[in-house]
C-alpha cells in the first residue's frame, strides 16, 4: 500500500539529508543553516511525487509550503540525523492537514437527540450501501437500534440490495416503490423511528454522479426535508483526484459533515485521503478495509501517515 509515495517520499529526505552533508563539510563547526536554495529541488521533486500519487494541487502547494516554512533556516549539526528531521517534518505536515477537525462518531451518536438522521450520499459504484450495512452493523454492535431508509428510488436493484443487507443483519427497511418521492421514504422512517423508539435512521440515496444536475437537486431536496443530521459523503480511496472534486461539488450542493473512505484495503497511490479531508474541511471518520460487515475501522490519521512514511 502506498509503495510508490513511500519510495518517493524516502527520495526526497535522502536528497536534503546529502545537501546538508555536503554543506556541513565546509562549515565552521560541522553546522550549516538550510536555505530556499538547499530546498529548491527536493521541493520540486516532492511536488511531483504527490503529484503522481493523485494528491489534489492545493493540497500539493499547501504541504510543500509548511515542510519549506519548517525546514527553510533550520539549523543542522553535523552527525544530525537529517532523513529522520525532514520525516518528521513531513509527518508533522500531512498529521495538521488530516486532523483538521475531527468527529468522534461514537460520542456523536452516544449524545445526539434521538432518532438521529444519517444521510449517506456519494456517486455510484463506490461501495455507499455496503458501507451503510457496515455502519449499522457496528452500531448494533454497540447496543445502539437502527432502522434503514431505501430512499434510493432511481436505480433497478438498489431496494433489493439494500434490503438483503438489511434482512441479513435483522434489520428493518422502511421502503417504497421504484420511482416515488426519497424524501417520502426518509421521512416515514423517521416516524418509524420515533415510534418505535428506534435510535438511528440510515438513509440510502441514489448515488450519482456530481455533474448531474437534476439528481444533485433531489439530494438537495432529500436533505431540505428531512434535515439530516449528518451527511456523510462516501468515496473509495482509489479514486484519486476524482474523489476530492466530487467531494467538493457535493459539499457545494449539501454540505458535507463527514466522509467514509472505502476500499482501503485495494493498493493505491495514497493522495485521495489526503486531498479529500484537506479539500472538505471535514473529517474522515471511517475506513473500508475489506467486504465483510466487520470490515470498517475508524479512520487513524497516525496509522495512515506512518503507512506514507514507514519502510
Amino acid at each position: 500500500m502506498f509503495e510508490n509515495l513511500r519510495k518517493k517520499l524516502k527520495i526526497f529526505s535522502k536528497t536534503v539529508e546529502e545537501k546538508v552533508i555536503a554543506k556541513g563539510k565546509a562549515a565552521i563547526g560541522g553546522e550549516t543553516i538550510l536555505d530556499e536554495k538547499d530546498l529548491k529541488k527536493p521541493l520540486e521533486e516532492l511536488e511531483i511525487a504527490l503529484l503522481e500519487s493523485d494528491t489534489a494541487l492545493s493540497v500539493v502547494e499547501e504541504l510543500t509550503r509548511r515542510v519549506k516554512a519548517e525546514l527553510v533556516g533550520k539549523k543542522v549539526k553535523r552527525g544530525t540525523n537529517t532523513e529522520e528531521l525532514v520525516e518528521d517534518t513531513l509527518k508533522g505536515a500531512l498529521l495538521d492537514i488530516l486532523s483538521a477537525e475531527k468527529l468522534d462518531f461514537d460520542e456523536f451518536v452516544a449524545k445526539g437527540e434521538k432518532p438521529l438522521n444519517l444521510a449517506f450520499i456519494g456517486v455510484n459504484g463506490t461501495g455507499k450501501t455496503t458501507t451503510i450495512a457496515k455502519v449499522a452493523q457496528k452500531l448494533l454492535s454497540a447496543g445502539h437500534s437502527v432502522v434503514i431508509a431505501a430512499a434510493d428510488t432511481y436505480r433497478a436493484g438498489a431496494t433489493e440490495q439494500i434490503e438483503c443487507h438489511a434482512s441479513n443483519l435483522g434489520v428493518k427497511l422502511i421502503k417504497h416503490q421504484y420511482g416515488s418521492d426519497p424524501a417520502a421514504v426518509v421521512y416515514d422512517a423517521l416516524k418509524y423511528a420515533k415510534a418505535n423508539r428506534i435510535e438511528v435512521v440510515l438513509a440510502d440515496t441514489a448515488g450519482r454522479m456530481h455533474t448531474s444536475v437534476n439528481l444533485m437537486e433531489q439530494l438537495r431536496k432529500i436533505c431540505r426535508v428531512t434535515k439530516p443530521d449528518m451527511v456523510i459523503f462516501v468515496d473509495e480511496a482509489i479514486a484519486g483526484n476524482d474523489a476530492v472534486e466530487r467531494a467538493k461539488k457535493f459539499d457545494e450542493v449539501v454540505g458535507i459533515d463527514a466522509s467514509i473512505l472505502t476500499k482501503l484495503d485495494i493498493d493505491m497511490k495514497g493522495g485521495a485521503a489526503i486531498s479529500i479531508a484537506h479539500s472538505t474541511s471535514k473529517p474522515i471518520i471511517f475506513m473500508g478495509t475489506g467486504q465483510g460487515y466487520e470490515d470498517l475501522e475508524k479512520f487513524d490519521a497516525e496509522w495512515l501517515v506512518d503507512t506514507l512514511l514507514s519502510e
